[in-house]
């Protein structure tokens, strides 16, 4: 479960160390390659039955002003491969040693497969957008986990998870407790194997935004709104108030108060005159 906690960590490593890789063979510091090239990616996390996260990256070599700027001569597929595999090979992460767990050494395995994409290949763009929805599809319920964060009042022994899940939880939760992994808040994440970040993330330029589609679906949403009926066509946004709140305070206003206090020492006093 350590190395689901540390992926994000030995990916971050791994997008530094490409860059520095780029930028030896032209003899360019990191800030030259900037100027020169940008590198995008886009990234989803794929459960394996097993309980260990895959990453899935599509990597590009930008020019500076974004995907549609010329690159230098330099910056082939070729130099982009090999820049990735030596990557891979060279950043690791060493986990600290706590109370019954020894220091490790975490690294990308070794089964790593780099291949270029294009558009009349066996690996084309659209095949590979098939990939990603297919990779994102399988979330942490696949290794038969929960979908849901554990809390302390749930029982262990009682989750409706497979027993290898269970393991993995136990683990999580075990390891949660010691002040080395503090940071990682295996815990909070037991659910997610210890992994804790999204399942897709990519770099700023790499394609639209989140702001953006939201945005679009807006639109959509308006415009078909708009064609059923439902909104009048306005040839700009308006805000339409229906409800207007205005604070007046808090508590009970004084003469509820006053009463209240009226009735509750009529309450507290005895009874006088009547039958004993």
């Amino acid at each position: 479960m350590l190395f689901n906690a540390y992926a994000p960590e030995l990916w971050r490593r791994f997008a530094i160390t490409l860059r520095r890789t780029l930028a030896r063979p032209a003899g360019l510091t990191n800030k030259a390659l900037a100027a020169q090239v940008r590198v995008s990616y886009a990234k989803v996390a794929e459960y394996q039955r097993r309980g260990v996260v895959h990453l899935h990256a599509v990597i590009r070599l930008d020019g500076p002003a974004g995907p549609t700027a010329a690159l230098p001569a330099w910056a082939t597929v070729a130099l982009l491969t090999a820049a990735i595999d030596q990557a891979v090979r060279t950043v690791s992460v060493v986990t600290p040693a706590a109370a019954g767990v020894a220091a490790r050494t975490l690294a990308w395995g070794r089964e790593h497969d780099t291949r270029p994409i294009t558009t009349t290949e066996e690996l084309t763009d659209t095949k590979v957008a098939g990939y990603v929805a297919k990779y994102a599809t399988k979330a942490a319920e696949c290794t038969g986990t929960l979908d849901r964060r554990i809390t302390p009042a749930d029982r262990l022994a009682d989750l409706p998870v497979r027993d290898h899940a269970r393991r993995h939880i136990a683990a999580c939760l075990r390891l949660g407790k010691l002040p080395q992994f503090n940071d990682l808040r295996l815990a909070a994440w037991a659910h997610m194997l210890g992994f804790r970040s999204h399942f897709a993330t990519k770099s700023r330029a790499y394609s639209t935004t989140m702001t953006a589609l939201r945005a679009e679906r807006g639109a959509y949403q308006r415009e078909s709104a708009i064609t059923a009926g439902l909104l009048p066509d306005l040839d700009s946004d308006t805000t339409l108030v229906i409800n207007h709140w205005r604070f007046t305070g808090r508590g009970q206003p004084p003469p509820i108060d006053e009463l209240a206090a009226d009735s509750a020492s009529h309450a507290s006093s005895p009874p006088t005159g009547g039958p004993p």
